[in-house]
């Protein structure tokens, strides 16, 4: 895939390292000369630009790319790269980060971001993970569908345990997408069989997510 970064500071360089070793090809856009440390990523194309620019959009040929990451320090020209990106270009996939909480609602489809990145929410949702036993958490949420990746860790005494996936019937629109149990990763099939201490990842929409507990815990 073509990927487009707008900012190429310590996140954006940091994402298109990761990108490239995994044999993307990564352009980063950025309009501060300081920011360009091709050195840093050799391997990426980069332009000085300003992404809330579109002749800069079309310069990058951004019509090329399938996915674009608004990773700048600015929530405003996060969401104004993010918006350009989609309706001008017609960029499938949009990704963009959140610097501060309290901008959140605003990354949204309105502004044409797919799946927004809040780091104050990745990490608080991470100790929720932790600590929580039998509780419904939040862990993402991908906009393009208003559906979540939400997980729940099923304590003793679970309504599920010792049955298989197929006799837990689920809410409709939630899809149980992995079991992790000790360490490992699980593709779940009809026939396993849920077991105390089991992490359960689910995709579903924010009503689904509310009965997922009564489902697996209450019932």
């Amino acid at each position: 895939m073509r990927i487009a970064i707008a900012g190429a500071g310590n996140v954006g360089r940091a994402i298109a390292r990761e990108l490239l070793e995994n044999g993307h090809h990564v352009l980063l856009i950025d309009r501060d000369p300081k920011a360009l440390k091709m050195e840093s990523v050799p391997d990426a194309e980069w332009l000085m630009a300003d992404a809330c620019e579109i002749t800069a959009l079309d310069n990058a040929k951004l019509d090329t790319c399938q996915v674009m990451i608004a990773a700048t320090g600015d929530d405003k020209v996060n969401l104004v790269a993010s918006l350009l990106a989609k309706s001008e270009y017609g960029v499938p996939r949009v990704v963009a980060r959140v610097n501060h909480p309290k901008n959140e609602w605003l990354f949204d489809n309105s502004w044409g971001v797919d799946v927004a990145v809040s780091t104050p929410r990745i990490i608080s949702a991470l100790v929720e993970e932790a600590v929580s036993v039998g509780d419904v958490v939040r862990l993402f949420s991908l906009r393009r569908g208003e559906a979540n990746l939400v997980e729940i860790t099923l304590p003793d005494g679970a309504a599920c345990n010792g049955k298989t996936v197929n006799e837990i019937p689920l809410p409709e629109g939630a899809s149980l997408a992995a079991i992790v149990r000790d360490g490992r990763v699980i593709s779940p099939h009809q026939h396993d069989m849920f077991a105390a201490g089991d992490e359960l990842l689910f995709v579903a929409t924010s009503e689904a997510e509310a009965l997922i507990k009564k489902c697996f815990i209450d019932n």
